[in-house]
């Protein structure tokens, strides 16, 4: 892409994080950024906190840290904002998730009492293994979308944010087709005020975002921001849109080893995945409707990191398996199975076995940290519409209905830094270093 100038508009003032669903990811996240500022933890995992960006020639020497090379908004000035369908604080509600020790909440529990979530936009049909008490009525969709925008308003004005950035962390909802009601933004807008059923609370959540003028971004594999209605509208308002469905655990280990069998050209058999994990999000995902979302999204990273029909040979018939159990004792810290049959010269087998025993949302946390600030730099640099450069953070992330998506994880991240320097004025790298040898 030719370089043009991009005028960054600067990040001042404080930044508000609209979270729907205030469970494990968002207490974690919220209690993380509240011990960070204390000096009492580390964002690790984090790429706009730790993370480094090299600049023009590697004889250069440049290798600034992402955060001080574009203007990222300080964890000080984030104010965190929530919806759930229970009433609870958000320190009752971490203490409840059980990610972060007791001991370790108590350093950071005014902060975490002072925050209430407002009632949510919930409805059972569409996250059935879940009901809680704490949420909107109204006489239709269109008028529940009203009082969300209400609590937008009244948010901005009583926290004096100047920008706001909205990410959906709520439960996974059931597996849902695209529908007619979803293909523009007259029929949405006319589905909501009819309470058409395939219009999901994530969907009247995404809608008040963009109407508001906030970025969102979908943390769950629902259908939600990515369908043609919601994506007229950010592109109509002028506003970032991202997905889907956080990439934490298993999938995130599929993307690191996919593209190394590949890049070796090593054939594939089969791949099974299996996993555990005992926390509110494995409870839901025991319903097979909420499942078969996170199945597919789970299911469709191999199939185009190996693209197997553009090499039968090696990967055009292989099995690929995905089970996920809930399992009470294990809560939060999930444990992820996976058996890889492959196949090498002359056609001898071979496997590969990988236990990542992991916590999900110590992994998401840093995730949805890092989304949000680069949500909010994407909108300071006048950028709208779906930003494809983000997805490193997700299992199925969104691109131009033209284009497949790209999973592997390493050209994702060469994506999304090339995307850095073009925004900061400076030239993206290719790594053909010929000129390298040339000059000698």
């Amino acid at each position: 892409m030719e370089q043009t100038q991009v005028t960054i508009a600067p990040a001042q003032g404080k930044l508000g994080v609209l979270l729907p669903g205030m469970g494990a990811v968002s207490t974690t996240l919220i209690a993380g950024v509240e011990l960070v500022k204390k000096d009492l933890g580390r964002p690790v995992g984090s790429l706009t906190q730790y993370g480094t960006i090299r600049l023009g020639k590697r004889t250069d020497d440049r290798n600034p840290r992402i955060k001080d090379f574009v203007p990222l908004a300080h964890l000080d000035d984030l104010v965190f904002g929530c919806w759930d369908i229970f009433a609870e604080n958000a320190y009752e509600a971490a203490l409840h998730a059980g990610v972060i020790e007791p001991e370790r909440l108590a350093a950071v529990r005014p902060e975490l009492e002072a925050l209430t979530p407002w009632s949510a936009v919930f409805d059972q049909q569409y996250v059935r293994r879940l009901f809680g008490p704490h949420v909107k009525t109204g006489k239709n969709k269109y008028d529940l979308a009203m009082q969300l925008m209400d609590d937008i308003e009244a948010f901005q004005g009583e926290h004096e944010v100047t920008r706001m950035v909205m990410l959906w962390c709520g439960s996974t909802e059931i597996f849902m087709e695209l529908d007619d009601v979803h293909k523009t933004l007259r029929w949405f807008e006319e589905g909501l005020k009819n309470d058409h059923p395939a219009i999901t609370p994530s969907m009247i959540y995404a809608y008040a975002s963009l109407m508001s003028g906030v970025p969102f971004g979908n943390g769950a594999p629902n259908l939600c921001v990515d369908i043609p209605a919601l994506q007229e509208l950010a592109v109509d308002r002028g506003v970032p849109i991202c997905g889907k469905d956080f990439k934490t655990g298993q999938t995130l280990m599929k993307t690191i080893l996919a593209p190394g069998l590949r890049a070796r050209a090593l054939g594939l058999h089969g791949w099974f995945s299996t996993n555990i994990l005992g926390n509110r999000d494995g409870d839901v995902l025991h319903d097979p409707a909420s499942f078969r979302t996170k199945e597919q999204s789970k299911l469709s990273v191999l199939e185009y990191i190996l693209q197997p029909e553009l090499n039968e040979d090696l990967y055009g018939d292989y099995e690929h398996q995905v089970h996920i159990h809930y399992y009470k004792p294990r809560g939060d810290n999930k444990e992820g199975w996976d058996n890889i049959d492959i196949f090498g010269w002359l056609d001898y087998p071979m496997q590969i076995k990988v236990n990542f025993l992991c916590r999900d949302s110590i992994l998401a946390a840093p995730v949805a940290l890092d989304l949000v600030l680069f949500l909010d730099l994407a909108q300071r640099s006048g950028l709208s519409g779906i930003q494809e450069w983000l997805s490193f953070y997700f299992k199925s992330p969104m691109c131009a209905p033209f284009l497949y998506p790209e999973h592997d994880l390493f050209v994702q991240l060469a994506k999304l830094k090339n995307t850095l320097r073009y925004l900061g004025g400076e030239e993206q790298i290719t790594h053909l270093g010929l000129d390298y040898y040339q000059q000698q």
